[in-house]
């Protein structure tokens, strides 16, 4: 049986190479990267001239068959991604599934992770906390998800591209307030690394000003304060006053938050009175 390695590479700062990384990648017979010619630049700096093959989320499923024959001939492969933990938000579980049902062996090298680096330098709580990876590009979808995750306590991890950055921050203001904060890492462990530290609005302000560059971690505050429907709640008043807003044409969400400011209530305690 062969053998797959799920070896973790920089994100930016080539020192921050494991030893163990280092050696896998000299004595495997293949590397298999995200993007060769960026995976080149480090096994380049290091001096490796093992074999690299292209796998990506345009090739995953054709490609994968190949490298199982790999390992069925008994060769060791490295999977790296351009840059972090192979398989977290970029090509790699579907390979990781089906040399499992084969039988090979899987071993992962810890290292670098752009979700941990970002969640620990965040300042805020970082356990429990979830990982989202990237929201979807179209503006419904997008909405919709962060409504499904809007009442959340715990942290939660993003990714974004900074030409979408303005886009996601002003519908998490929309949605979950403009005075929830966020920390919103930019280039980690390269020379223009940034974290950026406020409010989704103030967010959004700083990088309207300057538009941003690099990859991009968000880190999210959970929902915070009580979400129990105070006792002099009166749910008949609640329902009707949304359900007027819903015939004047909002959306439930939209509804529930309005009259939650009118109220005096969050949207998640006027959510529960309407549903009673």
């Amino acid at each position: 049986m062969g053998r797959l390695y799920l070896c973790a590479t920089p994100l930016g700062n080539l020192a921050d190479i494991t030893l163990r990384a280092l050696q896998v990648l000299k004595q495997v017979d293949l590397v298999v990267a995200e993007d060769t010619r960026h995976t080149r630049k480090l096994l380049d700096h290091y001096g490796i001239t093992v074999k690299t093959t292209s796998y990506h989320q345009h090739n995953e499923r054709e490609k994968a068959s190949s490298l199982l024959a790999e390992l069925d001939k008994g060769r060791e492969i490295a999977l790296v991604s351009d840059a972090g933990t192979p398989g977290v938000s970029d090509p790699g579980y579907i390979l990781v599934q089906q040399a499992l049902e084969a039988g090979h062996e899987v071993t992962v090298l810890p290292g670098p992770s752009a979700v941990i680096a970002a969640l620990v330098i965040s300042g805020f709580k970082p356990y429990p906390f979830y990982f989202f990876g990237f929201l979807s590009r179209k503006k419904g979808e997008r909405q919709q998800q962060l409504k499904d995750q809007e009442d959340n306590p715990w942290t939660g991890v993003y990714y974004e591209a900074p030409h979408r950055l303005q886009e996601t921050l002003q519908d998490f203001c929309d949605i979950w307030g403009a005075e929830r904060r966020v920390a919103v890492a930019r280039e980690l462990t390269k020379h223009f690394e940034e974290v950026f530290r406020g409010s989704f609005a103030s967010a959004l302000e700083h990088f309207s000003a300057i538009p941003p560059k690099g990859e991009i971690t968000l880190v999210v505050e959970g929902k915070t304060g009580t979400t129990e429907v105070p006792l002099s709640a009166d749910g008949e008043l609640v329902r009707e006053a949304v359900n007027a807003l819903i015939r004047a044409g909002a959306d439930l969400h939209q509804a529930c938050r309005a009259v939650g400011k009118a109220l005096d209530l969050s949207k998640s305690q006027v959510y529960r009175l309407y549903h009673r």
